[in-house]
């Protein structure tokens, strides 16, 4: 069966359209074509015309054009849209016409560097010609790495190793930083928050070495479609950007199916489970053999999909290699086992985190389906653009949980498909991230008195803290690295925290393996002893976890359950940066707060039926972070007139509200920020709601939401307000069995109080 057979079946089908919010047809766009730029090289136009391509998209061409007249480029275009040609054509016909010319790829993941590299490699060999392309990761091997140093025209990296490998002995890399030409850095959107702000001042160091050997690169940018390329773009390279968004590329016809699960409970407004719903789609597609693809928003629901869809299609002999898990903590061998089964098609079905969500090349898949909301609306196009990769008919299911935002896009489709996407926010300047770059840069090249750091303020003032700690030491003029300390090796890229977790299966006395890895402010959450871990549908148990070694020690075993654990938040200020009272007369705040997490239990939850089997105790160390926050403190004269029991149900329902809220209006993910009421607040003694950017030292979310307090309440009060529910659902205050039958009506009645 195809796709366009499916979606006829299922539209005639009243069971499935009843619980259809919408059905989106996008009509099928043609290609708008353009012909081969002047400045591209003749063996390249040759090479493309063996391969049939005589003309290039739109948006190709116009990119081709603007490198060649020595502008930065930025390309926004969806997925398969052919953002591969907007860098190699320039970076091939650059070396073609001078063979000592330099090329740096960054990509954000190791996969995505060893798919990009294989497709270099075909263009070059067609052509004949002596380019050399390598991919330096932390899997080159130790011989190889000296040759990718001193030959490599193009070197395909990732910005950990950029930031690890290449900077910090530069030295050993002249013959690149002496004759770079083009930086290429693909798939920017990812490139936000923590991740993003630590880029930026990776690169801030990279420029700094390029003028030392006084090369002077050009920066090709791609990104899918966010809402502000540009600026993202000029904040990660300190410089201004042409931005090309005129997509040429053709797509097919697209159905957007938003599906949202039956009622069980009316009273309670209690839902089906969205893992149910996709297992049965899923599995509805895999028995009518249309290859496709489930997204989970998280490492469990992604293993207990995968065990599910396992159970479908397994042979006599046990084998169900047709459907694969895959998601971050995987072994990189066996990621690219399974990103080739699904190119030659022996894949049916495959169930991911958002680890898939980037271009790497997976080939044709027919139809995708969102199990939740992936947290952005760049996400969830980026997911839905796996499918329908060859201009073909596609199909994308949206299956919303019971969690609030699914169902407000659920509900709100329009908000969806017509919302312009998420700005990526990110914040270089952000004094931890700062300092820490800062030594690096010091380490890599010393300081001459008045000279800058890229674009970042307080250059003097850093060097001379630095030089009173003794990390620097300043001497005729120059400020020399003293330290001990290789400062590189203390950063990671990604999070706050130090070196990942590594799993070991001990299942075998006899040949102890390593089978995956976790960061480490999930391990505590996830590889807590007696946690039920879970990898390509198996379950291990976890036997220890040393958390002075970085180490997690799993056994095999085979329970009719998962874990999920609990965790417990505390906050404290910091320091205050401002506060205002209002007419209403509550007050509003900015400041830094230190949060300190910890895990105290988790929960055994049932396979199929999802009940609660029982509880155990986790004893793990508490875990603490400085970050920015801005709160609401009630005023004393409404918390006089309303019961403390039935304050804290209305406090706990407007937490609920700004949590569907906060993330649509701030344009960040659901992660990047965190909502909690306290009724007696440590922060300021009184009943309070604090927001709070969810990593070290904050990206900005808190102060943008500082800036629209207001409406952030108003939009709250709309969302309660439009809800049908009588005591509060999943869709607004949350369960009546959370906040209780008075948490509606108080939540309400506050919000008025405070807004008008």
């Amino acid at each position: 069966m195809n796709v366009t057979q499916l979606a006829d079946q299922l539209r005639q089908d009243p069971r499935f359209m009843e619980n259809v919010t919408r059905w989106e047809v996008i009509p099928p766009r043609p290609a708008r074509t353009a012909d081969f730029p002047e400045s591209l090289d003749a063996r390249l136009r040759a090479v493309l015309a063996k391969r049939g391509i005589h003309a290039l998209y739109t948006h190709q061409a116009q990119s081709i054009s603007a490198t060649a007249r020595g502008e930065d480029v930025t390309v926004v275009t969806p997925t398969a849209s052919g953002k591969t040609m907007c860098y190699n054509l320039p970076v091939l016909s650059a070396i073609l016409e001078n063979p000592d010319a330099r090329a740096l790829y960054l990509f954000p993941t190791k996969a995505l560097s060893a798919d990009q590299v294989s497709e270099l490699y075909e263009m070059i060999e067609q052509m004949g010609v002596d380019i050399k392309t390598y991919t330096y990761d932390g899997d080159t091997p130790a011989a190889a790495r000296k040759a990718v140093r001193q030959a490599g025209h193009i070197v395909v990296t990732n910005p950990d190793m950029l930031h690890s490998g290449i900077l910090p002995h530069h030295t050993k890399w002249v013959k690149l930083f002496e004759n770079l030409q083009y930086i290429v850095i693909d798939e920017i959107h990812t490139y936000r928050g923590v991740f993003g702000s630590n880029l930026a001042n990776v690169l801030r160091r990279l420029m700094r070495l390029c003028d030392f050997y006084g090369s002077h690169p050009r920066f090709i940018l791609c990104s899918a479609t966010i809402a502000n390329p540009r600026e993202l773009a000029e904040t990660l390279i300190g410089r201004p950007v042409t931005l090309i968004d005129d997509n040429g590329a053709p797509m097919g016809e697209r159905h957007f199916v938003f599906y949202n699960p039956p009622v069980v409970n009316r009273q309670l407004g209690i839902r089906k489970g969205a893992i149910p719903v996709t297992r049965a789609i899923s599995g509805m597609l895999l028995k009518n053999g249309i290859q496709a693809i489930t997204f989970a928003r998280s490492r469990l629901t992604v293993e207990v999909l995968t065990r599910y869809l396992k159970d479908m299609v397994r042979d006599p002999l046990g084998n169900a290699g047709r459907v694969r898990g895959y998601r971050g903590g995987y072994l990189p061998t066996e990621r690219r086992e399974i990103e080739r089964g699904l190119r030659a098609g022996q894949v049916d079905a495959v169930v991911s985190t958002n680890a898939l969500e980037l271009g790497i090349d997976i080939g044709a898949l027919d139809a995708c389906v969102l199990c939740g909301y992936p947290g952005t609306i760049a996400s969830a196009w980026q997911q839905a653009g796996r499918a329908g990769r060859r201009q073909s008919a596609s199909i994308v299911f949206f299956i919303a949980s019971s969690a609030a935002i699914d169902q407000y896009i659920v509900t709100h489709p329009d908000y969806f498909l017509r919302q312009s996407p998420e700005n990526a926010l990110l914040n270089p300047d952000n004094l931890y991230i700062l300092m820490s770059h800062f030594k690096c840069a010091a380490f890599e090249l010393p300081f001459e008195d008045g000279d800058g750091f890229g674009n970042a303020p307080g250059t003097e003032e850093l060097l001379e803290y630095l030089d009173e700690e003794n990390i620097l030491h300043h001497v005729d003029g120059r400020y020399h690295w003293s330290s001990e300390d290789f400062p590189a090796s203390e950063i990671s890229l990604r999070s706050a925290a130090e070196e990942n977790f590594v799993i070991i299966d001990i299942t075998d006395p006899a040949r102890h393996r390593v089978v995956g890895e976790m960061d480490r402010f999930t391990a505590p959450m996830l590889l807590h002893e007696n946690a039920i871990y879970m990898h390509e549908g198996r379950q291990f148990q976890v036997e220890k976890l040393d958390f002075d070694a970085c180490k997690a020690f799993i056994r095999a075993v085979d329970t009719g359950y998962y874990t999920d654990a609990d965790l417990n938040i505390n906050l404290s200020l910091l320091d205050l940066e401002k506060e205002e009272r209002t007419e209403r007369g509550y007050r509003t705040a900015l400041g830094e707060i230190k949060v300190t997490a910890l895990v105290t239990m988790f929960k055994k939850i049932r396979f199929d039926t999802h009940e609660t089997l029982g509880f155990g105790h986790v004893r793990l160390p508490e875990t603490d972070m400085h970050t920015t926050a801005m709160w609401w403190t009630l005023p004393p004269d409404l918390v006089e007139k309303i019961p403390s029991d039935t304050l804290k149900n209305g406090m706990m329902g407007i937490a609920n509200l700004l949590r569907i809220v906060c993330p649509l209006y701030l344009m960040c993910s659901p992660q990047d920020i965190a909502v909690v009421y306290q009724v007696k607040s440590p922060i300021t003694g009184e009943p309070t709601l604090i927001l709070y950017d969810n990593c070290p030292g904050g990206v900005g979310l808190s102060q943008k939401a500082y800036g629209m307090r207001d409406m952030l309440l108003e939009k709250a009060l709309q969302v309660v307000n439009d809800c049908g529910c009588a005591y509060g659902c999943p869709s607004c205050v949350g369960p009546a069995g959370e906040v209780g039958q008075d948490g509606k009506p108080t939540a309400i009645r506050i919000l008025k109080e405070l807004i008008m």
